[in-house]
């Protein structure tokens, strides 16, 4: 889709810092109380064993949209939708995200981010532009190189999570629960320390256990099992909520 030439004198040119891997048009549930578009920009370095969106983790996507294509769609959906989300993969990773969102808060949406924390430099110096942001949080500092792969993970999400506290920035933290990955014990080792960090708004998301990254984590679901994983924590937070399948 083609934009006018005098709306692209306008924007600056961020298709070569950022990789946009896929577009959801209209969502209700990805920027809470909000209608939005969410923008899926490529490459994560983890490998998380129950990722459902590991399509998204490698850096190159030989269909990649180009951004000039999201911004057309936005400018032709303005007055219908009120935000637009920025997912993955892990977007902090894209150089050209600060501009991308600014060309965004442009437009008029207020700009929502969905991060793993990754990078907590470089989510730090995105905070001004961001009005929601969901963070996921997927264990105890202990715990998390089980679960990403990769040694160090563990201190540089908790650091995010407590520059995003400090931030005073709408949020949600959100955790994906594997019953094989993720037990009682652990999940209550991190939920004290998000209740100790100071968080307030936590949801547990239940796996959709049939498509992750790692194959042998691909079991039927057990919704008892979830359930039974998942209770006694309703109490720890102002703001409480369980996503199932």
């Amino acid at each position: 889709m083609l934009i006018a030439s005098s709306l692209m004198k306008k924007i600056p040119v961020v298709d070569q810092q950022i990789v946009v891997g896929g577009l959801t048009p209209l969502t209700t549930i990805d920027y809470p109380g909000e209608l939005a578009a969410v923008v899926f920009l490529q490459g994560c370095p983890w490998r998380c064993g129950y990722c459902q969106n590991h399509d998204l983790i490698p850096r190159d996507n030989q269909n990649a949209i180009a951004w000039q294509e999201v911004v057309s769609l936005l400018e032709n959906r303005k007055g219908l939708l009120d935000a637009v989300v920025f997912s993955g993969g892990e977007p902090t990773l894209h150089a050209g995200l600060a501009e991308a969102m600014q060309q965004v808060k442009s437009m008029g949406y207020k700009v929502g981010l969905h991060t793993a924390g990754i990078y907590p430099d470089r989510l730090a110096k995105l905070l001004h532009l961001v009005d929601w942001i969901g963070m996921d949080i997927k264990s105890a500092k202990a715990d998390y190189q089980q679960i990403t792969g990769v040694r160090g993970s563990g201190e540089r999400a908790w650091e995010s999570a407590r520059l995003l506290l400090e931030s005073g920035i709408s949020h949600e933290f959100r955790t994906t629960v594997h019953p094989d990955m993720l037990d009682n014990k652990q999940l209550a080792s991190l939920i004290n320390e998000l209740v100790e960090l100071g968080a307030d708004n936590y949801v547990i998301q239940e796996c959709v256990t049939g498509h992750c990254l790692d194959e042998s984590r691909r079991v039927t679901a057990a919704p008892a099992r979830f359930t039974n994983l998942i209770q006694g924590f309703d109490d720890k937070f102002p703001m409480f909520s369980v996503r199932t399948i």
